[in-house]
């Protein structure tokens, strides 16, 4: 589009988390008016590490703002897969992208801070969950619980897996339960039995479960996720220490010691869901990206880089388009092959006698239709 029509485009991007932030950037570059609209009051990222891939390094260098993510990552080089008790299977490097050889390792909160302190004041409105959305072709009108109404040109619903934008234009299917939970947990680096010894992930694969060790050393901690299968879909499941020690039981004694020493109360507990590929993310006016368009599993560690890559990739369309609908169709074009690609990769991160021993006879539920999952887990 030309640098006139994108200083004229007015776009409300809807959730401020790792997409919505990095799109509010990448199109502000551009030129157009870009306001933020968050559900919560205050920004407050629960959780614990993650990797951002050169390929994401990559478009923070290009937006000018790889030196804030920096500060606050570590860069690592290598990543290890391992067996339970520590027996090595593979070790590879990153992916390259360009001069970008190395993925860094931050912290959640740490990267959503980053991310919102690169954006102009003013830009990001809380408490403003979206209510409903009335795509009028050319334009949307939003409408918010707080009583606000706004209108835009193009509406870019970054407000994640539960996202009332795709609910509302493009798929009422909910999100898909997948027999996972994840236990997560950041600790002190002097708390993990000598474990944190470089900048580099290591997973240790045990039977139905995986285990990640993720140091942020820049923070003296580390992040331990434990995914491991499990029945149970309830959004937010109880768990106890028993339990979670007996998750890894077997495994090297140093994660079990670290397991056995968690404050529960310190531990993000979840039922593990994504969604089923969405057939159209656009209209005319509104398109989708991030958690919204393709949550996936995290086994692939894809998540927050696909939702970076998609604000780069809306922003690389709208730039090169004419307008702002042939944007969204190339833009979708460009992305969703591979995010529908991760997604199916992202479920078969279990061998098929794994799943029946805590499934028998069954397939895995993220293999199974979302009407199949229990209502009352998607409204939790």
């Amino acid at each position: 589009m030309k640098a006139e029509d994108l200083k004229n485009l007015n776009i409300a991007v809807i959730g401020a988390g790792y997409g919505g932030a990095a799109a509010a950037k990448a199109l502000s570059l551009l030129g157009a008016t870009v306001n933020v609209y968050e559900q919560a009051s205050q920004m407050r990222e629960v959780g614990a590490g993650i990797g951002l891939r050169p390929a994401t390094m990559a478009r923070f260098r290009q937006w000018g703002i790889f030196d804030a993510i920096a500060a606050v990552s570590s860069p690592s080089d290598y990543f290890e897969i391992l067996s339970a008790t520590g027996h090595p299977i593979m070790k590879d490097t990153w992916p390259e992208h360009g001069d970008q050889k190395q993925t860094h390792l931050i912290h959640r909160g740490d990267f959503i801070d980053a991310l919102l302190g690169v954006l102009p004041e003013g830009m990001v409105h809380l408490g403003h969950k979206l209510e409903g959305i009335e795509d009028k072709g050319d334009r949307s009108v939003l409408t918010f619980t707080n009583g606000k109404t706004i209108e835009a040109d193009l509406v870019v619903g970054a407000d994640g897996i539960k996202s009332v934008v795709r609910e509302q234009l493009f798929s009422k299917a909910g999100p898909v339960f997948s027999g996972e939970h994840a236990y997560r947990a950041v600790i002190s680096a002097d708390d993990a039995h000598g474990m944190v010894v470089d900048d580099n992930l290591r997973m240790y694969i045990g039977k139905g479960t995986k285990v990640y060790l993720l140091p942020l050393r820049h923070r003296n901690q580390m992040s331990f996720d434990i995914t491991a299968l499990n029945p149970d879909g309830t959004w937010a499941p109880t768990i106890t220490t028993e339990n979670l020690v007996a998750t890894v039981e077997g495994f090297d004694e140093r994660i079990v010691s670290i397991a056995r020493g968690l404050d529960m109360d310190t531990v993000n507990i979840r039922a593990v869901y994504d969604i089923d590929p969405v057939d159209t993310w656009h209209t005319d006016s509104v398109v989708l990206m991030g958690d919204a368009a393709h949550s996936m599993l995290h086994h692939q560690g894809q998540g927050a880089n696909s939702a970076i890559e998609d604000a780069g990739a809306l922003a690389d369309a709208l730039a090169g388009a004419g307008s702002v609908r042939e944007a969204l169709e190339q833009f979708q074009a460009t992305r969703k092959p591979v995010t529908d690609e991760l997604q199916r990769i992202s479920r078969q991160g279990w061998s098929e006698e794994e799943v029946n021993d805590v499934f028998p006879g069954q397939k895995p539920a993220s293999q199974k239709p979302a009407s199949q999952e229990p209502a009352e887990t998607v409204k939790a």
